[in-house]
């Protein structure tokens, strides 16, 4: 199909507001539960007719126990976050990334010191420290960081 130069986005799906985060990962409910520390999401409940998500995986085949986990945020304003388990592992930077936005309408030291707080808050979960980017005139300070599986992600 050509492309049209003069096509806009937004065309007639424009209606959908809600979308799901999935994240590849070894271990998904190891990582699942980390992000719930993180961002305060919580698991849902397990399906229907099972009393917990040990129950549900163990009705599952074998090879398909453990293979995914999902977390959400209990406002219902975020969106879910989904973790399915791949074979392969982690090899370069991510193309895409969470900003934690921990430090949202703050400047200078104290932003950089509502920062560090968190991000020892992180690390003390399993977190990496990677660097800190400090504000330059254009953007405001922030620090990268890893998840338990290695994945970038910033507080900002």
């Amino acid at each position: 199909m050509p492309v049209n130069s003069t096509r806009r986005y937004g065309g007639p799906m424009t209606s959908v507001k809600q979308f799901q985060v999935t994240f590849d990962c070894a271990e998904p409910e190891r990582v699942a539960r980390f992000w719930c520390e993180v961002l305060g999401y919580v698991v849902p409940a397990p399906p229907e007719g099972f009393a917990t998500w040990d129950d549900f995986d163990r009705s599952r085949p074998p090879e398909d126990r453990g293979s995914a986990f999902a977390c959400s945020d209990p406002t219902g304003v975020g969106p879910r976050l989904y973790f399915q388990r791949v074979p392969e592992g982690k090899v370069v930077k991510n193309r895409m990334h969470l900003c934690v936005r921990a430090g949202t309408g703050l400047v200078g030291e104290e932003r950089l010191a509502t920062l560090e707080a968190e991000c020892a808050r992180l690390v003390a979960l399993g977190a990496a420290r990677v660097r800190v980017l400090l504000a330059d005139g254009e953007n405001e300070s922030c620090i990268v960081m890893q998840d338990i599986e290695g994945n970038e992600f910033c507080l900002d």
